[in-house]
Protein backbone atom coordinates (compact mmCIF):
# COMPACT_ATOMS: atom_id res chain seq x y z
CA UNK A 1 0.00 0.00 0.00
CA UNK A 2 2.88 2.39 0.97
CA UNK A 3 4.59 1.85 -2.46
CA UNK A 4 1.46 2.85 -4.08
CA UNK A 5 1.40 6.15 -2.78
CA UNK A 6 4.74 6.66 -3.01
CA UNK A 7 4.37 5.92 -6.55
CA UNK A 8 1.69 8.26 -6.71
CA UNK A 9 3.76 10.81 -5.24
CA UNK A 10 6.81 10.19 -7.40
CA UNK A 11 4.33 10.92 -10.35
CA UNK A 12 2.73 14.10 -9.44
CA UNK A 13 6.59 15.51 -8.78
CA UNK A 14 7.60 13.95 -12.59
CA UNK A 15 3.98 15.87 -13.62
CA UNK A 16 5.28 19.08 -11.43
CA UNK A 17 8.85 19.03 -13.15
CA UNK A 18 7.10 18.85 -16.43
CA UNK A 19 5.15 22.04 -15.76
CA UNK A 20 8.17 23.79 -14.29
CA UNK A 21 9.79 23.01 -17.65
CA UNK A 22 7.09 23.75 -20.09
CA UNK A 23 6.62 27.40 -18.01
CA UNK A 24 10.83 27.90 -17.94
CA UNK A 25 10.38 27.44 -22.07
CA UNK A 26 7.67 29.46 -22.19
CA UNK A 27 9.76 32.24 -20.93
CA UNK A 28 12.60 32.09 -22.33
CA UNK A 29 10.96 31.82 -26.15
CA UNK A 30 8.89 35.55 -24.89
CA UNK A 31 12.16 36.56 -23.83
CA UNK A 32 13.67 35.33 -27.35
CA UNK A 33 10.78 36.99 -29.00
CA UNK A 34 11.01 40.21 -27.31
CA UNK A 35 14.55 40.40 -28.31
CA UNK A 36 14.29 39.96 -31.82
CA UNK A 37 11.33 42.52 -31.61
CA UNK A 38 13.60 45.10 -29.83
CA UNK A 39 16.67 44.22 -32.34
CA UNK A 40 14.06 45.08 -35.11
CA UNK A 41 12.65 48.37 -33.57
CA UNK A 42 16.08 49.49 -33.34
CA UNK A 43 17.40 48.92 -36.63
CA UNK A 44 14.36 50.42 -37.85
CA UNK A 45 14.63 53.61 -35.92
CA UNK A 46 18.68 53.62 -37.08
CA UNK A 47 17.51 53.34 -40.44
CA UNK A 48 14.78 55.85 -40.48
CA UNK A 49 17.21 58.56 -38.89
CA UNK A 50 19.98 57.64 -41.12
CA UNK A 51 17.20 58.30 -44.18
CA UNK A 52 16.35 61.66 -42.55
CA UNK A 53 19.68 62.90 -41.94
CA UNK A 54 20.93 62.09 -45.29
CA UNK A 55 17.71 63.47 -46.73
CA UNK A 56 18.51 67.05 -44.54
CA UNK A 57 22.15 66.44 -46.38
CA UNK A 58 21.33 65.97 -49.59
CA UNK A 59 18.76 69.12 -49.11
CA UNK A 60 21.66 71.57 -47.51
CA UNK A 61 24.50 70.32 -50.35
CA UNK A 62 21.48 71.08 -52.74
CA UNK A 63 21.07 74.85 -50.89
CA UNK A 64 24.89 75.30 -51.09
CA UNK A 65 25.26 74.23 -54.69
CA UNK A 66 22.21 76.74 -55.92
CA UNK A 67 23.97 79.46 -53.47
CA UNK A 68 27.39 80.22 -54.77
CA UNK A 69 30.28 79.96 -53.39
CA UNK A 70 30.65 76.33 -53.16
CA UNK A 71 33.47 75.03 -52.00
CA UNK A 72 33.84 76.69 -48.78
CA UNK A 73 30.26 75.86 -48.06
CA UNK A 74 30.77 72.16 -48.60
CA UNK A 75 33.83 72.45 -46.73
CA UNK A 76 31.55 73.63 -43.64
CA UNK A 77 28.42 70.80 -44.42
CA UNK A 78 30.96 67.93 -44.16
CA UNK A 79 33.15 69.83 -41.19
CA UNK A 80 29.31 69.94 -39.53
CA UNK A 81 28.61 66.46 -40.70
CA UNK A 82 31.60 64.93 -38.82
CA UNK A 83 30.86 66.78 -36.11
CA UNK A 84 27.14 65.56 -35.83
CA UNK A 85 28.23 61.96 -36.81
CA UNK A 86 31.19 62.03 -33.97
CA UNK A 87 28.53 63.32 -31.52
CA UNK A 88 25.69 60.72 -32.29
CA UNK A 89 28.65 58.40 -31.79
CA UNK A 90 29.55 59.09 -28.32
CA UNK A 91 25.75 59.92 -27.35
CA UNK A 92 25.09 55.92 -28.66
CA UNK A 93 28.38 54.86 -27.01
CA UNK A 94 27.57 56.54 -23.52
CA UNK A 95 23.57 55.38 -23.27
CA UNK A 96 24.13 51.67 -25.08
CA UNK A 97 24.97 50.19 -21.76
CA UNK A 98 21.77 51.06 -20.17
CA UNK A 99 19.45 50.71 -23.41
CA UNK A 100 21.20 46.66 -22.84
CA UNK A 101 20.52 46.83 -19.28
CA UNK A 102 16.51 48.13 -19.76
CA UNK A 103 15.79 45.41 -21.93
CA UNK A 104 17.29 42.96 -20.62
CA UNK A 105 15.63 44.02 -17.17
CA UNK A 106 12.17 44.24 -19.18
CA UNK A 107 12.79 41.01 -20.69
CA UNK A 108 13.39 38.73 -18.62
CA UNK A 109 11.14 39.87 -15.95
CA UNK A 110 8.01 37.35 -15.82
CA UNK A 111 4.55 37.94 -15.09
CA UNK A 112 2.02 35.70 -14.35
Amino acid sequence: MESTSNHGGIQQLLAAEHEAQQIVNAARTAKMARLKQAKEEAETEIAEHKTSTEHGFQRKLQEVKTSGDSGANVKRLEQETDAKIDQLKNEASRISKDVVEMLLKHVTTVKN
